[in-house]
């Protein structure tokens, strides 16, 4: 036997005395406690060598990414002609996530609404109320955002009957369907109309908003579905959706019921949103039923309230109804806080009450994980005449309008661009 062969089965011979010997430490799994790897006593002539693997985590298609962080380690035996090889791990970088989000205001359908969308269905067999040609306008924005919001104010009727007008309120069920039909995901239901019929008045109307395809947040059948209905997933991002309102209207949430509505309160809010982050959430959005009637100013509750919740770092975006006018928009840290929206179907009874806003929100993740948003004012009106929504800025209206309407939606545009530039979000808005 030559030297060279002699000295190179003593190194073999060394390393494998050593490794019967070693005791690896590694990681049990990612982020897991460690364990020893006691090395077996293997033949004279074989090596045990760890080879690092990398564990993987679901992607948004359902397939697998790799992280690039060492998990369990499995043995590999080779022979010493072969080359130890250690299998080096690889990344994948997640393309950054986005979605896109619209929310409208009140749907408060006053007799005078429901009878236009009866005339409106007159042509149609089998149906009683059309509300599509009012909202006709909408849909473009309504059908292309990733997910569309409404505010569904009133309790509605299963069947078209018992319809009652204000103060206690039950609307024709057939709204639902038709917001679904123009591409509303969603609505939230917390209002002070929520309770006008009871527990069984919350029943029914979810009851409805489920045979529609409609998503809600703000009102439950159940603890579980007050729960789990905060949570949808749009585009990969897991979003909570909360919903609360200043009052029931004297009317009282049931003392075994206590989850079946929301009414603002400071705590309250912050809680459900740490719970909401904590569960997972990324982005938390908050609407507040809420400001005095027909005052296109915050009231103190809404300047006080307002900006506290958005201090949070558990809530991203707050959106108002309940004032039936248009209120300011404000841009505070990077963040927006919609005070009010307005009507968006409702018998109005004042020029500004017409007056109306859709805004539009790109949400976009940033490098760090975090998200930024990016908002568009879309200006609205609903004509006194039709109970029609039209657009109101100028460069965003439907031609062929009369003289009379294109007058109302000038002063309509005014009006309301005159109430967003009290906000400090004026300058950072993009209107439509």
């Amino acid at each position: 036997m030559g030297n060279a062969l002699r000295l190179t089965l003593a190194v073999w011979l060394l390393i494998g005395a050593a490794l019967a010997w070693a005791v690896v430490t590694v990681p049990d799994q990612p982020g897991g406690s460690p364990q020893a790897v006691a090395a077996g006593a293997p033949a004279p002539s074989t090596i045990v060598v760890p080879i690092l693997t990398a564990p993987t985590l679901p992607t948004d298609d359902g397939g697998a990414a790799d992280v690039g962080v060492p998990t369990t380690v499995p043995a590999a035996v080779i022979s010493p002609s072969a080359q130890p090889t250690t299998t080096l791990p690889t990344t994948t970088t997640r393309p950054l996530r986005s979605f896109t989000m619209a929310f409208t205001g009140d749907f408060l359908l006053h007799t005078r609404v429901n009878v236009a969308a009866a005339n409106a269905a007159d042509h149609l067999p089998g149906r009683d109320y059309d509300y599509r040609p009012l909202l006709a306008s909408l849909e473009p924005t309504i059908s292309s955002v990733d997910w569309a919001v409404c505010h569904m104010e009133t309790p509605l009727s299963a069947d078209g009957t018992r319809l009652r007008p204000y103060p206690v309120f039950r609307v024709p069920g057939r709204i639902a369907f038709d917001a679904f039909d123009i591409g509303y995901d969603s609505c939230t239901t917390a209002s002070n109309h929520t309770l006008d019929h009871g527990s069984a008045g919350v029943e029914e109307t979810l009851g409805v908003m489920d045979a529609a395809g409609l998503r809600f947040t703000g009102s439950a059948r159940s603890p579980t579905e007050a729960a789990e209905q905060i949570f949808f997933s749009i585009n990969g991002v897991e979003v909570a959706h909360l919903s609360y309102t200043y009052s029931f209207n004297g009317f009282r949430l049931p003392s075994d019921a206590p989850w079946m509505s929301n009414l603002i309160d400071r705590d309250r809010i912050l809680n459900d949103a740490t719970a909401v982050r904590a569960a997972g959430a990324e982005y938390v959005v908050v609407s507040m039923h809420w400001g005095e009637q027909y005052w296109n100013q915050p009231n103190r509750q809404q300047q006080e309230l307002g900006p506290e919740l958005l201090a949070s770092d558990d809530i991203d975006l707050i959106i108002g109804h309940h004032a039936h006018v248009v209120q300011p928009i404000e841009r505070i840290d990077g963040e927006w806080l919609v005070y009010g929206l307005g009507n968006l179907l409702a018998n109005a009874f004042s020029d500004s009450q017409r007056d109306q806003l859709m805004v539009e929100v790109t949400v976009s993740e940033e490098a760090d994980g975090g998200f930024s948003t990016d908002l568009t004012a879309h200006a609205l009106y609903n004509d006194t005449d039709t109970l029609t929504v039209h657009r109101s800025n100028p460069r965003d209206r439907a031609s062929g309008s009369s003289e009379r309407l294109q007058r109302r939606l000038n002063a309509s545009w005014g009006r309301v661009v005159q109430v967003l530039q009290s906000g400090s979000g004026w300058d950072e808005l993009v209107m439509q």
